[in-house]
């Protein structure tokens, strides 16, 4: 059970397509309580994500640094060092090589999750992009094959993402509307199950 660099780079791409296609989602949703911008960041990095993995060359460590510089020389929103944490990790822990095994899979995810926390103190409940990570960080340990951790991932994403509906915002612009949050997704945590589900299109 292994995934190759270009398995790996096309579902990475695909993941980014699946967030821009929900650019006008994110941005209106983001419009209730924050700076109606998240959809427009989102595809900066999702453009920039998609750009370095066309040009990458070399291993898959290697394509997720250059993922990760490309993302570090945006601008605008939280969201930019957040993601740009989450592939300096996934970076950290890959191997030097053009395939990883389930195992080094797992590994490169789950330094990219730890690098995340590491600057989002954010917990499930608190409604921001973690509660869909989390759950998609810890849900894609239990795989039993590379195709089924990507799916588990995107599952668990989805159902963090949809469950922020019941939370209230404690993070951010947001977290001044209080209840009135409620009933109302996180635009972050949105972003983020889209990306997942993206990735486990082959």
């Amino acid at each position: 059970m292994i995934i190759t660099k270009q398995e790996f780079a096309n579902r990475i791409i695909n993941g980014c397509n699946e967030v821009k296609a929900h650019e006008a989602e994110l941005t209106e949703i983001d419009s209730h309580f924050g700076d109606a911008d998240h959809g427009l960041t989102m595809v900066k990095i999702s453009n920039a994500i998609i750009d370095a993995v066309n040009s990458s060359e070399g291993s898959i460590k290697n394509m997720l640094e250059d993922i990760a510089d490309a993302i570090m020389d945006l601008s605008g929103g939280s969201s930019v060092p957040l993601w740009n944490s989450y592939f300096d990790g996934m970076q950290q822990a890959a191997i030097n090589s053009d395939e990883m095994n389930l195992q080094e899979l797992k590994d490169t995810f789950t330094n990219g999750y730890k690098e995340f926390a590491d600057i989002s103190t954010a917990k499930i409940g608190d409604k921001t992009m973690m509660d869909a990570l989390i759950l998609a960080s810890t849900g894609l340990l239990k795989a039993q094959s590379v195709d089924e951790l990507f799916e588990i991932a995107a599952t668990e994403a989805a159902f963090g993402a949809e469950a922020t509906k019941n939370y209230t915002a404690k993070f951010g612009r947001a977290k001044s509307y209080g209840e009135k949050t409620l009933g109302t997704p996180d635009a972050g945590a949105l972003s983020m199950s889209y990306f997942f589900k993206g990735m486990a299109e082959k």
